[in-house]
């Protein structure tokens, strides 16, 4: 496994990449060179960013089950320090998902209820 040890520092890379990249597509729209482009492009970068963020969270905790019936079944090339470390993975990548949701969804509430 070449997964990086620290998570979070992981995700804050990737987020602040998304961010310059997104913070390059509003400068182009600015600029009137690509205007069409720009909208489709962030409403299908989100949209991908948060699927494949999603299925990098689900393919975690697959991956710790099936580590975790393998050794439950007595495989030889998983150990005991293999499945607790992916188990915790998937752990944290499932509350890092759900803190993000509850961040979404809070937002979602707050522009709901702001008077037009």
């Amino acid at each position: 496994m070449t997964l990086p040890v620290n998570a979070l520092s992981s995700a804050l890379q990737q987020m602040q990449s998304m961010a310059a990249q997104a913070a390059g597509s509003n400068n182009a729209a600015a600029s009137g060179s690509v205007a069409n482009q720009s909208g489709a492009a962030s409403t299908g970068g989100f949209a991908s960013a948060l699927k494949a963020s999603l299925d990098k969270i689900s393919g975690a905790q697959n991956t710790a089950i099936g580590e975790s019936k393998a050794f439950e079944l007595g495989a030889s090339n998983v150990s005991l320090n293999d499945v607790m470390v992916d188990m915790q993975k998937a752990n944290v990548g499932f509350q890092f998902g759900l803190q993000v949701r509850n961040k979404l969804v809070s937002a979602y509430n707050d522009i709901m209820q702001m008077s037009v």
